[in-house]
Formats: C-alpha cells, structure tokens, sequence
C-alpha cells in the first residue's frame, strides 16, 4: 500500500509534452495522505498540473478521516466511492518514489521503492470535486494501487499503479473506456522498479529532510541471472 511519497523537484514541464501548469509542484520528502499534492489532469482537453487533497472526498462524504487514500484496481468499477472517478476524472501523480515498510522480527524496515534509472514515475489516480460554494471547489484524489512483482512482494503486496509517459494521454482521457483505462492498471514490469532501504526517520512524517530519501543500503533489483 501506498502510505507515503517522495516528491523531489523535478522538471514538470518535461514530465508530459505540453503540460499546462497551474499551480507549482508541491514537493516533500515524506508526504503523507490528508494532505496537498500535485496532480496531472485534463481540463478542457489540456493535461495541466494543479493541486489536490491527498484523500479521495465525494459530496456524500460526510467524515474526512474516511477519505480513502487508495483505491484497489480490481474494486474500481465495484465501489461507488470510485466508479465515477474512474469512468471519467482518472489522474497522474508524479513522484521520485513510494515508501514501503519490510516486516522484520523486530520493527519495520521502511524502502524507497523508485525507478532504476531514478525517472520520475506518473502513478495512477482518480479525482473527485465538490463545490463549498457557488464559485468555490476541492479537488481530492486517491492513488490506484495493483499487485506488486514478485521481486519486490516482500517489501509490499501492493503498490501505485505506474503509467508509462506514452500512455498518459490515453489514461486522462475521459473518451477511453473503462476496460481501455482498466488495461493499463498492470504491475510495473518488473526491470523498470527497484527499491533501497532508507533510515527509520522516515517513519515520521515529520521529519522532512533530504536524508530521510537516502539510500542506507544496495538497490534491490531484478537481474537477468535471476532467471537462471
């Protein structure tokens, strides 16, 4: 499951050709849910960067502690909380990364789960909004999460579903149908993410510090050889 994010700066003009933006990145080392985070979405057939509560909140929703920060894949057109979202309001999250937590006999070893190439990843996500006035909004979302590879289901069964740049386009779309959108919500392959452990103050999400992201130990990856 997806319980934090890595936000770096990074280069969102360059994370989708044309990609209007408007309002600035929110960056953060440790990002947890409930709170504001950059989405990519479509506006007038534009994809444009904008802000988001991270805690999906339809007009019904009657407690924000309930807000789901996840949404299952296999679940979205079952559940009434997501199947509008789904159908027509599906958004990208860029991010650096995904912390995970590893049991171990006597804590949780916290990683950071990114891409080999440390590429930003665009996660998969659905949004809702609903008007506190006449002329006012909140715009809210959820990531999409899918079963995780076996090289890093140790780490966590579940991970945010990761759309390739090339695919974005299609994923925003309102147009494509659910089972084209549903398509796309495959575990990433399985060269494209690995994961390094990360010191224990990440468990905070106080602690903001660049070091909470630095790798305390080798990258674990898929190899050729562990095929043979």
């Amino acid at each position: 499951m997806a319980g934090r994010l890595f936000i770096p700066p990074l280069d969102a003009a360059r994370l989708l050709p044309d990609l209007r933006l408007d309002a600035p990145l929110v960056t953060a080392t440790n990002l947890a849910p409930r709170r504001p985070l950059s989405i990519i979405r479509l506006d007038a057939g534009t994809a444009c960067l904008t802000r988001a509560f991270w805690g999906l909140t339809p007009p019904w929703l009657t407690v924000l502690d309930h807000a789901p920060h996840c949404a299952r894949a296999e679940s979205l057109q079952a559940r009434p909380m997501f199947r509008d979202a789904f159908a027509a309001r599906r958004c990208l999250v860029p991010a650096g990364g995904v912390y995970v937590w590893k049991p171990q006999p006597r804590f949780k070893q916290p990683f950071l789960v990114t891409r080999t190439d440390r590429r930003p990843l665009l996660l998969a996500g659905v949004w809702c909004r609903y008007h506190t006035t006449l002329t006012d909004h909140t715009d809210s979302m959820a990531l999409i999460t899918v079963p995780t590879s076996p090289l890093l289901a140790p780490l966590s069964d579940r991970l945010p579903a990761v759309i390739d740049a090339a695919d974005a386009p299609r994923w925003l779309d309102p147009q494509t149908s659910a089972e084209a959108a549903r398509a796309l919500l495959i575990p990433a392959p399985r060269e494209l993410l690995g994961a390094f452990p990360v010191s224990r103050r990440v468990n905070n999400p106080a602690n903001q510090e660049p070091s909470c992201a630095h790798p305390t130990g080798p990258m674990l990856r898929w190899t050729p050889e562990q095929e043979r």
